[in-house]
């Protein structure tokens, strides 16, 4: 049972206009009250797709605010609307909206607060075009956190998500980095948390329009990565708790990072 719940469908963009139309055909919009979109100064016409999509919902950024700038306004944005779940849907293709349905249920019947779509479980990443190394580093990165943190989880990569409101005001986001590393300070900080994460098995695209970070910035996520599982060992420890781990003040919206489109 889903009803009586706010899902809200939020899509970090930059330069989707090939592939955000089908992303948003295949979102179950029996179930989804709002979906909002951020573009982060997008080179092609990802605004102008979306508002002849009609998404209700848009959010332009002034300037390139980067992966992880442009998910804290999605979040904002979910919050500022009242949404009790929240998922976070890449408008490149990547991953298939039908799952939706899934994610939800497990957190509007309060079985979890997190819902992950992993493309490690099953056979989904290499089947669906993971590069080889990725997929190798997937693999150390996962393991070497999981070592640190005390978890179980078959990945931490992955950019499908969905979130109680609960968890979203309970973790300090905005202090996060605007960098890729966001996702996984973000895991991390709701394994400080205490919440446990469910997963679920996720088929995955990588074809030429599909979003994915090159070999170089590849390498400074992974470097970050190690320093996300470092910095929650010490914090843990309480050697040297981390600013990430420190509970959020309330949430400020940004003027920049919010100036509405069509009706927003």
């Amino acid at each position: 049972m889903i009803k009586d719940k706010i899902v809200t469908v939020v899509m970090p963009a930059y330069n989707a206009a090939k592939t955000l139309p089908q992303t948003y055909a295949e979102i179950p919009h029996d179930i989804v009250d709002y979906v909002v979109l951020v573009d982060d100064r997008s080179s092609d016409e990802t605004i102008k797709t979306a508002m002849e999509l009609g998404i209700e919902h848009i959010i332009p950024h002034t300037k390139n605010k980067g992966y992880g700038g442009n998910q804290k306004s999605c979040y904002n944005k979910a919050l500022e609307l009242g949404s009790d779940i929240v998922i976070m849907l890449h408008p490149d293709y990547q991953y298939t909206p039908k799952l939706l349905h899934s994610m939800c249920y497990l957190i509007a019947n309060d079985v979890y607060h997190v819902v992950l779509g992993s493309r490690i479980l099953g056979k989904g990443a290499l089947k669906g075009g993971m590069p080889i190394y990725k997929y190798i580093a997937n693999r150390f990165l996962t393991l070497f956190q999981n070592i640190m943190m005390g978890q179980k989880l078959s990945e931490y990569h992955t950019g499908y998500r969905a979130f109680s409101k609960e968890v979203l005001h309970a973790v300090n986001y905005m202090e996060n980095s605007d960098d890729f590393v966001f996702d996984n300070q973000m895991l991390a900080q709701i394994c400080y948390q205490g919440y446990e994460i469910a997963e679920i098995t996720c088929p995955t695209k990588y074809f030429k329009e599909a979003s994915s970070i090159n070999f170089s910035r590849s390498v400074k996520y992974g470097m970050g990565v190690l320093g996300v599982s470092m910095q929650y060992f010490f914090s843990k420890l309480g050697i040297k708790k981390a600013n990430i781990f420190k509970k959020p003040g309330n949430i400020e919206q940004v003027a920049e990072l919010n100036v509405p489109v069509n009706n927003a």
